[in-house]
C-alpha cells in the first residue's frame, strides 16, 4: 500500500548529477561547462584534470558523480558515455562591501552558481 515511486526525470539511457553552491560566477562556470559538452566522458575528465581554471576541480567531481550514477543506479556502460548536456544556473549572491572615499560604500558581490551534468549512453549498446 505504499506510494508510487517518482518517475525518472531523465531517459533510460541517461543519468545526471547536480553540483550546487559553487563559489564562482555563472559566466566563469559556463566557460568550463562549454569545455566538456558533447565529449566522451574519459576525454572530458582529462580536459578537466589539466584545465587551469580553479573551478574545474568541482566540475570534475560533478562529472564523476554523474558517471557513478550512470553505472551504479542505472546500469549503463561507462565506456560508451558522452556528456549530453551541461548547463549552468545562478544561485545566491553574498553582498559584501568596502568603505570608499567621501563616505561612500563600494558594493562587492560574491556570486554562487550551480551546474547540472547529464551523461548519455551512445553507441551499439544504447
Amino acid at each position: 500500500m505504499g506510494t508510487e515511486k517518482n518517475p525518472r526525470r531523465v531517459a533510460d539511457n541517461e543519468a545526471m548529477a547536480i553540483a550546487r553552491m559553487l563559489r564562482t560566477s555563472p559566466q566563469k562556470l559556463n566557460l568550463v561547462a562549454a569545455l566538456i559538452r558533447g565529449k566522451k566522458v574519459d576525454k572530458a575528465l582529462a580536459d578537466l584534470t589539466f584545465s587551469k581554471r580553479r573551478i574545474a576541480g568541482d566540475v570534475k567531481k560533478c562529472l564523476q558523480s554523474a558517471i557513478a550514477n550512470a553505472e551504479n543506479n542505472h546500469g549503463l556502460d561507462v565506456d560508451s558515455l558522452v556528456v549530453a548536456e551541461a548547463w549552468v544556473g545562478k544561485n545566491l549572491v553574498m553582498k559584501r562591501g568596502r568603505p570608499r572615499a567621501r563616505g561612500r560604500f563600494g558594493k562587492i558581490m560574491k556570486p554562487f552558481s550551480e551546474i547540472t551534468i547529464k551523461v548519455r549512453q551512445v553507441g551499439e549498446s544504447a
